[in-house]
């Protein structure tokens, strides 16, 4: 169903997801938050009521005292009626506080001295002294029964904010772990979604890294989102494309290299029998052209084999059959293969660096070796020094050939690897057997390069030519 979707979509989706995880946690942070800014807010406002309700139950308690004392003197019925309006106001206090959780120990002890007091405010004139010394000791036990029911509020305040902080650092404690896993899961998805998202992405590149190193024969299908699948399947008609262009190409030059021979053979049987005097006695003059006819005709038949043989490389370097081989002991292979030629030249060939396997075709990498040092030996003075060194860099082989012959001129430098294209640095003919080049034998090297994936450039170094092979794919043993 994923496929449906395209790669634009799945990462909008996905960032979509993430950020409702992200947002939920938020969201969660804030209302856990507001939440316990409310209970911080009642906790706060409850403790001032309880702290007011305890003070002015205090106030309440001496203005009962004094109305009481003095109404027991003076035997007013209006300072009685006030103390009784104080006692109910301290009643409704009272009653305040112990639905504020005050102990209803100490409320009854409280209610049990107001009935006291109240008792003692009525009585024959003869006892008002002894009431007033009773309602005075009623009112010390009131005041320290006060006085405990103060201690007690605070206590309960006490607790109170201890139980508020409780709660604030338990909830701080799980909103930290919602907001810590929260992060974890979005950086866990993010990495997923990354990973899957990369991983059609790497196919679609090795695929396009495989029409770069001609491995044409590997079907080209990309798994996942619908546009990169579509990518995949355009990739997959142009690897057909080019399968199909170098079956025509090679068709085309193999038709015209035959339709070529045919007619030059007929012409060189043709000048021979000339040359040979078979239509009659040639002059001097005759003689010379039926040789200049004979050389060319002789050209012309080495260059249609070179374009065979160069037609025939190129379509080889596209069906590569990779191997894990010692590259060094390669290199070592073609050097004494070619052992009688640097020898007879009284050359000193040295070959540097350390094992080093690495995934190629053997066979068209010694094809490349054998070209390159095969000029090399042609190119080198007398006695000589070729150089051959193997290193190993991060991801890549580096192959280095070094010469101490005429090098290459700087207006070749640019098309060394043209193919049939030869440099004015040609060794004479003749010259210790060296014959001029056909000017395909780089053009070969390069396309073997190229289809390893590799590099191939002539630098800058002087005297002699300074040849750098660079390829990848390296596993060291």
């Amino acid at each position: 169903m994923l496929q449906r979707f395209s790669f634009r979509q799945l990462l909008v989706i996905a960032f979509l997801l993430i950020a409702a995880l992200l947002g939920a946690a938020s969201l969660r942070a804030l209302f856990t938050l507001e939440d316990l800014t409310l209970q911080s807010r009642d906790n706060a406002a409850r403790a001032l009521d309880l702290n007011g309700a305890a003070q002015s139950l205090a106030e309440r308690s001496v203005a009962m005292e004094r109305s009481a004392r003095q109404s027991v003197v003076l035997d007013d019925r209006v300072l009685r009626e006030r103390f009784r309006d104080e006692a109910r106001e301290a009643t409704s206090i009272l009653t305040r506080l112990t639905r504020e959780g005050l102990p209803q120990t100490q409320a009854q002890k409280w209610r049990t001295h107001q009935q006291t007091l109240t008792g003692l405010l009525t009585g024959p004139p003869d006892t008002a002294l002894e009431r007033e010394r009773l309602l005075a000791q009623e009112f010390r036990e009131l005041e320290r029964v006060s006085a405990a029911m103060a201690l007690q509020v605070q206590q309960t305040i006490q607790q109170r904010n201890k139980s508020l902080e409780d709660r604030l650092e338990s909830s701080r404690q799980r909103l930290a772990q919602q907001v810590t896993w929260a992060i974890a899961l979005a950086v866990a998805m993010a990495l997923a979604f990354g990973i899957w998202f990369t991983r059609p992405l790497r196919r679609l590149e090795q695929a396009i890294v495989g029409l770069g190193e001609n491995r044409l024969d590997d079907v080209i299908a990309i798994a996942g989102p619908a546009d990169l699948a579509l990518v995949g399947q355009r990739l997959n008609w142009l690897r057909l494309r080019l399968v199909e262009l170098d079956a025509d190409k090679s068709r085309f030059l193999r038709h015209i290299s035959h339709e070529l021979k045919t007619p030059l053979a007929s012409l060189r049987e043709g000048v021979s029998l000339l040359e040979d005097g078979v239509a009659g006695a040639l002059s001097h003059e005759q003689r010379e052209i039926a040789q200049i006819l004979r050389h060319n005709t002789g050209l012309l038949q080495g260059q249609i084999e070179d374009l065979l043989r160069f037609n025939t490389a190129a379509f080889e370097a596209r069906q590569l059959r990779r191997q894990t081989v010692d590259l060094l002991q390669l290199i070592e292979e073609q050097v004494d293969a070619q052992r009688l030629q640097w020898r007879a030249r009284e050359l000193s060939v040295t070959v540097q660096g350390e094992p080093l396997r690495v995934e190629l075709d053997a066979e068209k990498i010694g094809t490349t070796l054998a070209n390159l040092l095969s000029n090399a030996i042609r190119y080198s003075p007398h006695q000589g020094l070729i150089l051959l060194q193997l290193s190993a860099l991060p991801g890549l082989a580096r192959i280095e050939i070094h010469d101490q012959g005429t090098g290459v001129a700087a207006a070749d430098r640019e098309r060394i690897f043209e193919p049939f294209y030869r440099g004015e640095r040609q060794p004479p003919e003749g010259l210790h057997g060296s014959q001029r080049g056909s000017g395909i034998g780089l053009s070969i090297v390069h396309e073997y390069i190229a289809a390893h994936g590799g590099r191939i450039a002539l630098l800058p170094d002087q005297p002699g030519a300074h040849f750098r092979i660079e390829l990848p794919h390296v596993s060291k043993p």
